[in-house]
C-alpha cells in the first residue's frame, strides 16, 4: 500500500508569497491536478469553458480558502497546519485506517492512495456549523481534510481522517451510482463514525453525533428517517441527513430535520447492529446497506438510550 501526503502548508506558502495573477494558476497546478483522477470522476471540469464558469477551484472554494484568499493576511492559519509533528499523526491516522483492514482479513482493490488538508473558509456556514472541521473520502483513493485551525479542530483532524478512510473503503466494494438511498448514506455515515470511537474513542466523537440528544433522536429522527429508507436522489436525501440548515444552504427543500440526523441516526443504528451481529467494524463497513437494515429491525422501535 503507498499512502502519499501532499502538504498543502507548502502549497500554502507558494500561493501567499505569488503575486495575484500567478496565484490562480498555482494553487490549480499543485493543489488541485494531483487529485485529477477524483474530478474526473465527479465530472468537475478542471478548468472551466467560456459557457460555464464551474470547474475545481469554485467548487473547492465553496468550503475552503480561495487562491485569491491565500495571502500574508492569513499566514498564522498557515503556520498553524505547518508542523512535522501534525502531519505526521494525519497521516498516521491515515495509514492506520487503513492497514487494519489489512490486518483484519480484508484485502484492499485500491493500493495507491493521496491525501492532503486544506483551509476552510471561514465564511462558510456548512463548515462553521460543523464545528470547523469535516473531510471527503468517498472516492476510493483519495482522502481530504478541511479544517479551520484551532485548538479544537487539529487534535480532531485525525478522527475526521479515519472516518474519512472509513468511506473510502467501503466505496472500494460499494457500489455507488444514482440509485444508492439514504438507508445506504445512514448506514456509511454511521459505519465511519462507530470507526472513529473503535480508533480513537468516544471523546473525538463528531458533532454530527454529539450535537443530538436523546429525546431529539427518539422522537423526531428515528420515526421520520425509517420512513423514507428508500428515498433516492441527492436533493431528497440531504436534507434528512444533513438537517435542514444545511440542506437549504445547497438550495433543497426543508423537512423539519434538526442538523445531521442521518448521522446521529446512523451512528447508534450501527452500534445496535454491531452489538447485535456481533460482527466487527471491519466486517460491517464491507457489508450492503439492506443486509445491515434487515438486522435492526428492532433498533427502530426500541429508544435508544444516549449515555454521557
Amino acid at each position: 500500500m503507498n499512502i502519499r501526503t501532499l502538504r498543502s502548508d507548502h502549497i500554502y506558502q507558494k500561493v501567499a508569497q505569488a503575486s495575484p495573477e500567478e496565484k490562480l494558476e498555482l494553487f490549480r497546478n499543485e493543489m488541485m491536478a494531483p487529485f485529477m483522477k477524483q474530478w474526473q470522476i465527479q465530472q468537475i471540469p478542471f478548468r472551466a469553458d467560456e459557457a460555464n464558469g464551474f470547474d475545481v477551484i469554485a467548487f473547492n472554494s465553496m468550503m475552503h480558502r480561495s487562491p485569491d484568499q491565500i495571502t500574508g493576511q492569513i499566514s498564522s492559519e498557515i503556520e498553524l497546519i505547518s508542523s512535522d509533528a501534525f502531519w505526521l499523526e494525519c497521516e498516521n491516522a491515515v495509514r492506520q485506517s487503513l492497514n487494519l483492514f489489512h490486518e483484519h482479513q480484508i484485502s484492499l482493490p485500491v493500493s495507491e492512495y493521496l491525501f492532503t488538508l486544506q483551509l476552510g473558509n471561514p465564511d462558510s456556514r456548512a463548515l462553521t456549523i460543523n464545528e470547523g472541521y469535516s473531510g471527503f473520502g468517498g472516492i476510493p483513493g483519495f482522502i481530504w481534510g478541511t479544517i479551520l485551525p484551532n485548538e479544537y479542530t487539529i487534535p480532531r483532524m485525525k478522527a475526521a481522517l479515519a472516518h474519512e478512510c472509513n468511506h473510502n473503503v467501503r466505496y472500494q466494494f460499494i457500489q455507488w451510482d444514482h440509485t444508492v438511498n439514504l438507508g445506504e448514506l445512514i448506514v456509511s455515515e454511521g459505519l465511519a463514525e462507530n470507526y472513529v470511537t473503535f480508533m480513537f474513542g468516544e471523546e473525538l466523537l463528531g458533532p454530527w453525533v454529539t450535537k443530538t440528544n436523546a429525546e431529539t433522536l427518539n422522537s423526531r429522527i428515528k420515526p421520520a428517517l425509517r420512513e423514507q429508507l428508500q428515498l433516492t436522489g441527492f436533493d431528497q436525501i440531504a436534507p434528512y441527513l444533513y438537517g435542514d440548515e444545511i440542506a437549504e444552504l445547497q438550495n433543497f427543500k426543508p423537512v423539519n430535520m434538526p442538523y445531521s440526523a442521518g448521522y446521529a441516526c446512523g451512528y447508534y443504528l450501527i452500534q445496535y447492529y454491531l452489538r447485535k451481529t456481533g460482527r466487527t467494524i471491519f466486517e460491517a463497513t464491507i457489508t450492503p446497506a439492506a443486509q445491515i437494515l434487515e438486522e435492526v429491525e428492532g433498533f427502530w422501535n426500541e429508544e435508544t438510550i444516549i449515555s454521557g
